[in-house]
């Protein structure tokens, strides 16, 4: 409707315009005024110019007001084009780790995870946060929002909500190797009580999932059945994001804060005798362990 409208503002004048100066100007009109050695009309140059930037400044207007609300991090305001999000509703929290060849989600609210299988409640935002293992794959479930990519070692975030019940089909859209073709998932749109009867069932069929299960869950494998772990361990997600799950292994927010803070100055500062490689993962046990006991020497860091 827009868009007609801004077009029509150029077309009807132009069309109106056209007739007007084949009438004033027609052969038997004596009185029409005739200049040969016009040129130039500074009116006219207003005209001309001033309804195509109009056009431009409304158009950039809603390209940059449309562009920020597609933004997947940003929360959603509204669960549908007619419906407002009411003020006590918060979002469901998944968090996503594409796999080798399979998707792993964990409900950290619940306290359960799935291989293969995903579920929400209709009209609920979802929040989900997304990383991966090894290589970058995309999440996509074609009715419920845009595609979003998950890739190791960083998070990426997507906000979306499901208006409908049903079974819908969710897959990975980014090529990332020989089991590409079989990761697919089964997304359940479901009611309040649907959707508790489905956490329910994943409590009380479900497997314990921990850092030994992970890494054996964390093998390359094919179209893999669907899991469900009611027993998960609540930081399993962290470690998986900062690429720490193996025992001894630091994790990257820890190296990270290591070397925003100075290095390997802060870490002798910290009264740790390390070699010249401090980001080992022989290193990592007792860095992670002085850092996290506030043991800290009180020696100040010098850069």
């Amino acid at each position: 409707m827009l868009a007609t409208l801004l077009m029509l503002i150029i077309i009807v004048p132009v069309i109106l315009l056209t007739f007007f100066f084949a009438w004033k100007y027609r052969q038997s009109n004596t009185e029409a005024e005739y200049d040969p050695d016009f040129h130039h009309s500074t009116k006219l140059e207003l005209v001309i110019w001033t309804a195509p930037l109009i056009i431009v400044i409304i158009l950039g207007a809603i390209t940059w007001i449309s562009t920020h609300k597609l933004d997947p991090y940003r929360p959603l305001d509204r669960i549908d084009a007619q419906r407002p999000l009411a003020e006590n509703v918060t979002p469901l929290t998944v968090e996503v780790v594409a796999m080798d060849w399979k998707w792993l989600f964990f409900y950290p609210e619940q306290g359960i995870a799935t291989v293969n299988e995903l579920a929400a409640p209709v009209d609920r935002p979802i929040h989900f946060k997304l990383t991966s293992t090894t290589t970058m794959n995309a999440f996509y479930v074609p009715d419920l929002a845009g595609m979003i990519y998950a890739m190791p070692g960083m998070q990426t975030e997507l906000n979306a909500v499901i208006n409908k019940e049903g079974v819908f089909k969710g897959m990975s859209s980014h090529y990332s190797g020989a089991g590409f073709s079989g990761m697919t998932f089964k997304f359940h749109g479901l009611s309040n009580e649907g959707f508790a009867q489905w956490i329910a069932k994943a409590k009380t069929e479900g497997k314990t999932l921990d850092r030994a299960s992970y890494l054996a869950l964390a093998k390359p494998s094919e179209r893999n059945p669907v899991e469900r772990f009611g027993n998960v361990d609540p930081k399993l997600y962290h470690t998986v994001l900062n690429r720490c799950v193996e025992e001894g292994q630091m994790c990257m927010h820890t190296m990270m804060a290591i070397d925003k803070a100075g290095g390997e100055s802060y870490a002798r500062a910290k009264g740790l005798n390390l070699t010249a490689d401090i980001c080992t993962t022989e290193d990592a046990a007792k860095i992670t362990a002085a850092l996290e006991s506030g043991v800290a020497s009180p020696a100040v860091i010098q850069q």
